[in-house]
């Protein structure tokens, strides 16, 4: 499995007779790398047999499971499994000798809370490039979202769930006019279709995602007593059915990974490697910003210690610029039928280092299932020539695990109840309602006041008439003193503002929000 004499993980046999060590280098494995291949060729088990490697050497994993196949890493392998004896021939012809049956230690993480603990963010911490991004926004509409991430920075007004940025956007809509001439338009049109996209997401579960306590970096870096790196796997077999929420969130993780973690420069081995599933879901339709940001990462993100791995169907999924990053590559067998994929094929092999025993192209159409051509980066980094690969057999089960086990493996977890309760303290929202409620009791008080001077001005003139006495009235008292007529309407103003209309008014700012929660 480790290569401990050359530092590497054997990913399997290549050569004419498949006996010569195929080795991802683990001072370069944070170089990042490519796994791809058509559906059915193998890639979820080169994944799996990388993330139980790169765990035995000490370096925590983090990997989505799309299909519920991965949680198998924490269970070993068992002779009764149907392919035991083919496993075991496959060994035998690689030269792993030491092959043997094993399990890893593994965190399961879901968004929704069912299949492992909760994993949650802030939206502050989302920020609005990402979050426009999951919402689908226009340019304009992406404009909005970036002033009231401004309003909730200069107003003190933390941003931690989906109703703290309704309530915000509410308040933004509400003030556009004077907000427009300092920021720049606020549309109504704009808010509104915000919120509206808020609520298509809300609708899709995206609220669980938003809160508190919020997940640490720190807990998907863990390593056991023994040494060995702990393996998150996301559950992500129902967030597949929200493709954007779950690339989003994905980058999301880069990004935070990015922004943390401290520059480690060269290192024998990674901090953490971050396998990227189902990678398309990530480009596709993607603005430049985006595809630029991710760029950024995947250029910067390896001094910090940190391995992207994206695996995808087709190397075309991922933009020329970061696949040219990508270093480390198993390539499964990819199906040209048509003129494009013909095209695509032969974009594959010219990205490799040329082998002059076989061709390369040649090569991506004919390996078979668990078989792959591979190029892993050499001694300086130098990309390594191209090898047809027969792939090791995972140590661990292929494929899901009962309820029953997932569950142990969820209580015995060292995070065991440390996000399983939601925490919903002082933020945007309940700091906006205290705004609203104090406006509308100041609205009553100052009602209040109204009608008792009216009643204490009904009874003097009452008095008046039975003691046939001549007093100043409120009106020649407010009269006295010269007032001019500007002021005269602005006092009439407060006084309508005082009564019953302006209490309204001042109740239905932000009213009709807080009494819906």
């Amino acid at each position: 499995m480790i290569d401990n004499k050359n530092a590497g993980i054997f990913a399997g046999g290549g050569g004419p007779d498949y006996k010569v060590p195929q080795l991802l280098l683990l001072k370069y494995a944070n170089r990042h790398g490519l796994i791809a291949g058509a559906t059915g060729t193998g890639k979820t088990v080169t994944l799996q047999i990388l993330a139980e490697s790169f765990s035995a050497a000490g370096v925590p994993v983090f990997l989505s499971d799309v299909k519920s196949d991965l949680a198998g890493l924490a269970v070993a392998g068992s002779a009764d499994f149907k392919l035991h004896d083919a496993f075991m021939k496959r060994a035998a012809k690689i030269g792993f000798d030491d092959y043997s049956y094993d399990s890893f230690p593994v965190l399961f993480w879901d968004l929704f809370g069912q299949s492992g603990h909760p994993v949650r963010t802030t939206v502050a911490e989302m920020g609005p490039l990402l979050l426009a991004r999951l919402l689908e926004l226009t340019t304009a509409q992406e404009g909005v979202l970036n002033i009231a991430f401004r309003l909730a920075d200069e107003e003190g007004m933390p941003l931690l769930d989906l109703k703290d940025l309704q309530a915000l956007l509410v308040w933004t809509g509400e003030n556009a006019r004077d907000l427009s001439l300092r920021y720049g338009n606020v549309s109504g049109a704009s808010v509104g279709a915000i919120q509206r996209a808020l609520l298509v997401l809300e609708n899709q579960g995206g609220s669980e995602l938003f809160g508190e306590p919020a997940l640490e970096l720190s807990d998907l870096m863990r390593t056991t007593p023994d040494g060995r790196g702990m393996i998150s796997i996301l559950a992500a077999d129902r967030l597949m059915g929200s493709p954007r929420l779950y690339a989003t969130f994905l980058l999301w993780l880069l990004s935070e990974l990015f922004e943390e973690l401290p520059e480690v420069g060269d290192a024998a081995k990674p901090r953490l490697v971050f396998f990227f599933d189902e990678a398309h879901l990530l480009f596709d339709d993607a603005p430049k910003a985006l595809i630029d940001k991710v760029e950024q990462v995947a250029r910067l993100i390896r001094s910090k210690g940190v391995g992207v791995y994206f695996v995808t169907q087709n190397p075309d999924d991922v933009p020329e610029d970061i696949l040219g990053q990508l270093g480390n590559r198993v390539q499964h067998a990819l199906r040209a039928f048509t003129a494009r994929d013909q095209k695509a094929l032969r974009r594959a092999a010219q990205t490799y280092r040329d082998n002059p025993r076989f061709s390369t192209e040649q090569a991506i159409r004919e390996v078979g299932v668990g078989e792959a051509v591979t190029s892993f980066l050499e001694v300086k980094g130098a990309p390594g020539m191209v090898e047809r690969t027969l792939i090791r057999p995972p140590s661990s089960q292929l494929g899901p695990i009962s309820a029953a086990q997932r569950k142990a493996v969820i209580a015995a977890s060292p995070v065991a109840g440390k996000y399983d309760t939601a925490i919903d303290r002082d933020s945007a929202f309940e700091r906006l309602r205290a705004r609203a409620e104090a406006a509308a009791r100041a609205a009553e008080e100052a009602e209040r006041e109204e009608q008792a001077l009216d009643a204490r001005e009904r009874e003097f003139r009452a008095a008046r008439r039975f003691e046939g006495s001549r007093s100043r009235s409120r009106t020649a008292t407010r009269r006295s003193g010269g007032d001019s007529f500007g002021s005269a309407f602005s006092k009439a103003v407060i006084k309508e503002l005082k009564g019953t209309t302006g209490r309204r008014i001042v109740r239905g700012i932000l009213g009709s929000l807080f009494k819906a929660r």
